[in-house]
């Protein structure tokens, strides 16, 4: 294998809009092996799937640190890792073990989640590998105590010199994982906010092939008001960009059975393609017990894959609805307290102007408060310093317990769960006859 980057690819972004041009929902799985020929096995098997797919190299979580020391001794003690550890193996080994896997029809993306990630671009860029996706704040609040401004400042650096990709004959490409904010119990407008600040973030400083995130919460009607919102403001900010969507399944509390884990897959797959989504990323039926294995992988991929082409897109309900008006005053809010995207972040959270319920990192104000109404929609409690006053009453509605907030915590996978015992027949014969 020759030293210097990997042959230039179509780039990610580009992939997917030609699918989604042609009609198909691009499925990919969140895979990550610590062992080269493993991971080189799962690119492979995803490549394999029945579907439009594309491949994903998760790394490990010492890597998302920064503790490389650590991930290098797993490496020599032939510890298993959760994930990849892409800067600590030696560039030969990361290109043979891409090599005639990641081609013109089959992109890999690398996952990491890192506040502080200047190591991993640094390797991407070494490797030529133009896909990645986390942001200064959806890679930041959830995930430690590192401080907002220090990874502000880290993925302002990041996504400029990523970008520059572009002079090397690549299109790089940033999906902003601000739609996935906490997994769950952070109400839509603001998950939608967050995805569409973090992709203007990403294009002010160079990024022009963007992917925005929206994970599936508790409410199939909600979930899509606030996919077509996204969609609305994405053409509204990004007008030189090309940008496409991405549906997370459920990231919360998942289903315990098979049949309600697909249950739940597919009703995400469904809410992918009825709002023009163009990517989907799964979750398996493995997901409440353990790490999926590559088999469990691609069912689900396949099994997301055949749930799409059986459904059609709906319309857009315009900007009347409540999600899209939350929305727009949040991301309004924050742009319009500085021009400089980043300075507008920190001070959006300084101010409350952006607050995530129940997020305990230092930098949040943790004075919002959100819940499920009776019909399974999740709305806010308590708005804090929210720029949303003229549109959510302050402290609505009953205040959060304990208990009410550990069965909201477990809404989903009571009501998946309960679904499948009621319609037991079609979700098992979907899943079997993918096996």
């Amino acid at each position: 294998m020759p030293d210097g980057p990997m042959p230039a690819q179509p780039g990610f972004g580009a992939f997917v809009r030609a699918r989604a041009n042609a009609g198909a929902l691009v499925v990919q799985p969140r895979m990550g092996f610590g062992d080269p020929e493993r991971m080189r096995e799962g690119l492979a098997a995803t490549k394999a799937a029945r579907g439009h797919t594309v491949g994903t190299l998760t790394l490990d979580s010492y890597t998302r640190v920064g503790d490389l020391a650590a991930a290098e001794h797993a490496l020599r003690e032939d510890v298993p890792l959760n994930g990849y550890p892409i800067v600590s193996h030696s560039d030969a080994t990361t290109r043979a073990m891409l090599a005639g896997v990641r081609d013109a029809g089959f992109p890999v993306q690398v996952r990491h989640g890192s506040a502080l990630p200047q190591h991993i671009f640094r390797k991407l860029i070494a490797l030529g590998l133009d896909a990645t996706e986390g942001g200064p704040v959806s890679y930041c609040l959830p995930y430690g105590r590192t401080p907002l401004a220090a990874s502000v400042e880290a993925w302002r650096q990041c996504t400029e010199i990523f970008s520059q990709l572009r002079g090397q004959d690549a299109e790089p490409h940033l999906e902003t994982f601000g739609g996935c904010m906490m997994g769950q119990l952070c109400p839509p407008s603001q998950l939608v906010a967050l995805s569409v600040l973090e992709a203007f973030f990403f294009r002010a400083y160079g990024c022009r092939s963007i992917s925005v995130s929206y994970a599936q919460q508790t409410h199939a009607g909600q979930d899509a008001e606030a996919v077509f919102a996204l969609r609305r403001l994405c053409d509204a900010l990004l007008p030189d960009v090309d940008w496409h969507v991405v549906i997370y399944a459920y990231m919360g509390v998942y289903p315990v059975t098979d049949a309600g884990a697909y249950r739940l897959l597919g009703q995400a797959a469904e809410l992918a393609v009825r709002t023009g989504s163009e990517r989907l990323i799964v979750k398996t039926v493995a997901e409440s017990r353990r790490i999926p294995t590559v088999a469990e992988n691609v069912a689900a991929l396949e099994f997301a894959a055949r749930a799409a082409e059986a459904t059609r897109a709906a319309p857009d309900p315009g900007t009347d609805t409540q999600t899209y008006a939350e929305a727009l005053a949040l991301v309004e809010g924050v742009l319009n307290l500085h021009p400089d995207p980043a300075r507008a972040l920190l001070l959006a959270f300084e101010r409350g102007y952006l607050d995530i319920p129940y997020c305990v990192h230092p930098d949040n104000r943790g004075r919002t408060r959100s819940r499920l109404d009776g019909e399974g929609r999740l709305c806010w409690a308590q708005t804090g310093a929210l720029p949303l006053s003229h549109l959510v009453p302050n402290g609505q509605g009953r205040a959060v317990s304990a208990a009410g907030l550990l069965a909201d915590l477990s809404y989903m996978r009571d009501k998946a769960d309960r679904e499948a015992i009621q319609h037991r027949a079609p979700a098992a014969v979907a899943a079997s006859d993918l096996r």
